[in-house]
């Protein structure tokens, strides 16, 4: 039997690969690419592990796709409140990061 802890370990490298494979498929069909960023967040889910932030500020929280800077989302950078805003161009849901 596996230990929890080596099973969460195994977690985090499946939801990197997951994130490296949408990173490739994103080109040939993005729908690929959020299909592996949904499995990589059940992963997540299942184990109990949280994804880490360079992760979950490349998926909408609103439709779950896989953001790309200048295909599917616009990325803005407010230098009066220091924040860098994000913008899904599927839905329209915006994101705003301190930077």
């Amino acid at each position: 039997m596996v230990s929890k802890k080596k099973m969460k370990e195994i977690a985090r490298e499946r939801i990197q690969v997951l994130f490296e494979e949408a990173k490739k498929m994103f080109n040939i069909d993005s729908r690929y690419s959020d299909r592996y960023i949904e499995i990589a967040r059940d992963i997540g889910m299942k184990h109990n592990v949280s994804l880490p932030a360079e992760f979950r500020r490349r998926i909408c929280k609103e439709c779950g796709s896989f953001l790309v800077p200048g295909e599917n989302c616009r990325v803005r950078l407010n230098s009066k409140h220091s924040r860098k805003i994000i913008t899904c161009d599927n839905c329209g849901n915006v994101k705003r990061f301190p930077y």
